[in-house]
């Protein structure tokens, strides 16, 4: 059986080291399971059923490889988040209740549609998932991109976006696309102070 560790092929972009401070990436095509929904995370059901169903369906595929003829043993990859408001003017920590977002996590290379398609047949038989049914399989494009490593609470995250934020616009550079978050840590298990987050930004040239 082959096992291999996508974090460590990928470190540049889900690397768990805040030496590098602000950097740019250049991120490839990589597919994902997604459910997309709005409201506050840390209230809204749509929230939770989602993280539930990405989860789920994501260790359903990993079984099924390395039970399968691929025989590849590998990680599942955490959960990553896009976030936004219809009016960025109302996008801020004090009015999350407008926030939509779109929770994910990427699957390896060698998972297909049919085979997503195989493994949440079987999900769906073992435990009723409300949001199984509004997953769908993507490619994501990100391209070029600024990111940070973040640790501490998710509250307090507002003065790294803003620093990052002022790295992108001293570079030449200005934001596009969603402000996208990756967490590297287990929320339910990590002292709030040391939760591990990459902040990613999508850029591109200014005029």
């Amino acid at each position: 059986m082959r096992k291999i560790d996508l974090k460590k092929e990928l470190k540049p972009l889900y690397g768990t080291t805040s030496r590098q401070g602000f950097v740019f990436v250049e991120v490839p095509k990589m597919n994902f399971l997604m459910v997309d929904g709005e409201g506050n995370p840390n209230t809204a059901k749509a929230y939770s059923d989602a993280v539930e169903a990405l989860y789920s369906l994501s260790y359903s595929l990993k079984f099924m490889v390395k039970k399968g003829p691929l025989a590849i043993d590998y990680g599942v990859m955490p959960l990553e988040g896009l976030w936004w408001a219809d009016d960025m003017a109302d996008f801020s920590a004090l009015n999350k209740d407008t926030w939509k977002w779109t929770a994910m996590i990427m699957q390896p290379e060698f998972i297909t549609a049919e085979m997503v398609e195989e493994a949440g047949a079987a999900t769906a038989k073992k435990k009723d998932l409300p949001a199984l049914s509004q997953v769908r399989f993507e490619t994501f494009d990100e391209a070029r991109a600024a990111q940070c490593l973040y640790i501490g609470p998710y509250a307090d995250e507002g003065p790294t976006i803003a620093e990052l934020h002022t790295f992108i616009a001293e570079n030449g550079f200005k934001r596009r696309g969603k402000h996208h978050e990756i967490y590297l840590s287990d929320m339910r298990r990590t002292d709030p102070a040391r939760l591990k987050t990459i902040i990613r930004q999508p850029v591109e040239a200014a005029p």
